[in-house]
């Protein structure tokens, strides 16, 4: 080998053996694995509904998904992996399924489509694959689903991905048309993908009830919104797939920022501490809850005016949440509150423009967003099925209005400056109205300070 010629990469930490003894004895002396799957996946009926439907919107046209690729995180080192959503809601695969796989939907002649699952086949234990690929090989990431697994989990025919069609790329996204008729067909949940959304709930509030817990170690600790961080994150991990999205631990002036991410701030004393968090569950489908917390257990009559203003901006927005309402009518019902609100406390200047709207200053952000698989689902649909769209049955948003008088605003008064809160549920339309998905979780401001004294004894 010449200076010129390119080693593989971190070759110069190898020290496996490579002569043919090794690797003939390497190969030998393993049981046959005892958790092979068999059966279709809870998820499978429903994401063949899923394709059918999706099947009737695009005949005569080949339709691909990919599960994505692992994403470098540093050097050699990968990233946890998780499926893009289009791919887990046509094939019901979650949880960390399957990186490099690819979904084809290949128009056939009479009509609908004939869908088959590309898959990277796990290395045999005769294969050199086994114990040297770190990306793939079982040794290092353990036992993945072979063809006929993923067959029979899915109901979906499987080849190797290397029987890719020529002309299809593996990283290629679903062409624009195909990801705006997915999201508007995300917008209404099947009665799985709301019982995961309940499952993602539940666990979610279980992990707020672990954070209230450990405010008294988060006071103490120089980053205490890291203890609320790793409280809440550790759940997710141990009761789900993952957090749905990065945890916002934000305590005092904080919370006036409203994707707070850093974390590395003190919880103190006096202060009120927003926790903006979700659980991923198996199925990839997420929660998205918002509660504050008065860190000492009981809100200020500041903290408490600023924060009734807020719940009653989302009771407004429930009151308007049933079906044949818009989407919009939502954020417009809450907003009507912050508005009259604010302006009743002298705050929003007359503008000479009625359309301004000056008092949004305080509350940038909308209302509502579709939740499920991803945490601002159905972000592709038009708008006119989005913001303007009707409301019906099995959607599932969040309401969640706040007020966010940042510590520098010289526009408020001064007892209102650092003050950040927001109020955020997740709630499913139903025949007649909404129910509200997280309603296990306090937001009377007196139930709030009486779950905090029950779960800190």
């Amino acid at each position: 080998m010449t200076d010129e010629t390119p080693k593989k990469k971190n070759e110069a930490r190898s020290t496996r053996p490579s002569s043919e003894e090794f690797k003939e004895f390497i190969a030998s002396g393993w049981a046959d694995p005892s958790d092979v799957a068999t059966t279709l996946t809870a998820a499978a009926p429903y994401a063949a509904d899923r394709r059918a439907r999706l099947s009737e919107k695009f005949s005569g046209v080949r339709i691909v998904a990919p599960a994505g690729d692992l994403k470098v995180r540093a050097n050699d080192t990968d990233y946890r992996f998780r499926p893009l959503s289009d791919f887990a809601y046509l094939t019901g695969l979650g949880a960390d399924y399957e990186p490099g796989a690819v979904l084809v939907m290949e128009p056939r002649a009479k009509g609908g489509h004939e869908a088959t699952l590309y898959v990277i086949p796990p290395a045999g234990r005769d294969d050199e694959g086994f114990y040297a690929d770190p990306r793939s090989g079982e040794f290092w990431i353990g036992r993945r689903p072979g063809l006929a697994e993923f067959a029979a989990m899915t109901g979906i025919a499987t080849k190797p991905l290397s029987d890719l069609p020529a002309g299809i790329r593996m990283h290629a996204q679903p062409t624009k048309p195909v990801q705006r008729v997915l999201s508007e067909m995300r917008m209404v949940k099947d009665d799985y993908e709301i019982q995961q959304l309940r499952d993602a709930v539940d666990a979610t509030i279980a992990g707020f009830e672990r954070v209230a817990r450990e405010i008294p170690r988060a006071i103490e600790h120089k980053r205490g919104e890291r203890v609320v961080e790793a409280t809440f994150d550790g759940h997710a991990r141990e009761e789900g797939n993952a957090v749905g999205y990065e945890t916002i631990a934000a305590s005092g002036p904080h919370a006036t920022t409203l994707h707070w991410i850093r974390n590395d701030g003190q919880v103190r004393r006096g202060d009120l501490l927003l926790l903006d968090a979700g659980v991923e569950v198996e199925s990839l489908y997420t929660a998205d809850i918002t509660r504050v917390l008065p860190i000492d257990g009981e809100f200020t009559e500041v903290q408490q005016r600023v924060y009734q203003v807020v719940l009653d901006a989302a009771d407004a927005g429930f009151a308007a949440a049933k079906p044949g309402a818009k989407f919009i009518d939502v954020h417009n019902a809450a907003m009507a509150v912050i508005e009259e609100r604010l302006t009743e406390w002298g705050i929003v200047p007359p503008a000479e423009d009625e359309d301004a709207r000056l008092y949004r200053r305080w509350m940038v952000h909308s209302t509502s967003h579709h939740l499920g698989l991803d945490v601002h689902d159905c972000s592709a649909a038009k708008r006119e099925l989005y913001m303007e769209g009707e409301l019906v049955p099995g959607m599932v948003f969040t309401i969640e209005p706040g007020l966010y008088f940042k510590p520098d605003d010289t526009l408020v008064p001064e007892e209102l400056r650092g003050i950040g809160v927001r109020i955020e549920d997740d709630v499913l339309v139903t025949s007649d109205g909404c129910e509200n998905l997280s309603a296990a979780l306090p937001r009377e401001p007196d139930a709030v300070v009486a779950w905090m004294a029950r779960l800190r004894g």
